[in-house]
């Protein structure tokens, strides 16, 4: 029963839309206009050409003539006075309005570190060196970042180590991590403005449970929010680790933020006591 329907329908497929609505009279157009607002009303079913109503019941004054009109506008243009000015140009320096100076933005110079002769360096565990300051380098490869951190697993002598803004990212983050649980030199480590997320920044947390010489970090600004567990484990750490003196990161949390506050003023409080006792002896 299906196929002569379909049969039927066959016959409407080809059929010119703006062919048959070209031969329609005014008053007929008028009628389907009326006819589709009711059963179209955002007129999806007419043909894109015809979709904008006559909006006008003027007559034509004649055919369009494009470079006719062109003309028109020029003449017009010409002919018309330019309006005075409500501060007319004398000439003459008058602080009329008075402008805010700009202030000149300077870009950070370039890095002067030499990347590899600061890793054989480490690896030779050179006593002369104590920091080491790849911020804004972005050229190093990941395998190299990596052997930065497998280098101060071994090293006495670097207390320091930044590294932001270096597009470090887990794997680094990881690495860095693993060095932290042998390493007992290291005192600061930076790792701000990278693609670090929470699985590297946990291992980072996690290995401040073991290590005995860092006392500050800095992890802020990564590519992606590190969400409210990680932020939740990293205030956990910080209670348990009274070594920590500084921890660089903006909590988006309330709860973690009083916490790591209270860690932190906490652990100053505990190195200072320490410092009074020992002027005492």
């Amino acid at each position: 029963m299906a196929l002569p329907f379909r049969k039927e329908l066959e016959k409407y497929k080809n059929i010119n839309e703006d062919e048959i609505l070209s031969k329609l009279s005014e008053d007929e157009l008028k009628q389907l206009e009326h006819v589709l607002d009711d059963l179209d009303p955002e007129n999806a079913l007419l043909p894109a050409g015809f979709r904008q109503k006559d909006q006008t019941t003027k007559p034509a004054t004649g055919p369009f003539d494009r470079e006719r009109l062109l003309s028109y506008l020029e003449k017009q243009a010409l002919e018309h006075k330019d309006r005075e000015d409500f501060v007319p140009f004398t000439g003459e320096k008058k602080d009329v309005v008075k402008g805010e100076k700009v202030k000149p933005i300077f870009e950070e110079p370039p890095n002067p570190t030499n990347v590899e002769a600061s890793l054989q360096r480490i690896k030779a565990n050179d006593p002369n060196l104590t920091e080491i300051n790849l911020n804004n380098i972005k050229n190093i490869p990941i395998p190299t970042l990596k052997e930065f951190a497998k280098a101060l697993e071994t090293n006495t002598h670097v207390k320091t180590f930044s590294l932001a803004a270096t597009r470090s990212n887990d794997p680094v983050a990881i690495a860095f991590a693993d060095m932290l649980k042998v390493n007992k030199t290291l005192k600061s480590l930076n790792v701000e403005s990278n693609f670090i997320t929470g699985t590297g920044i946990l291992a980072l947390i996690d290995a401040l449970k073991k290590n005995e010489s860092l006392t500050e970090i800095k992890i802020d600004n990564q590519r992606q929010q590190l969400g409210t567990a990680v932020e939740m484990e990293i205030a956990k750490m910080l209670e348990e680790n009274s070594r920590i003196l500084k921890f660089g990161y903006q909590f988006t949390k309330q709860g973690p933020r009083t916490r790591v506050a209270a860690a932190i003023t906490k652990n100053n409080d505990l190195v200072r006591k320490k410092r009074v006792e020992g002027e005492r002896q």
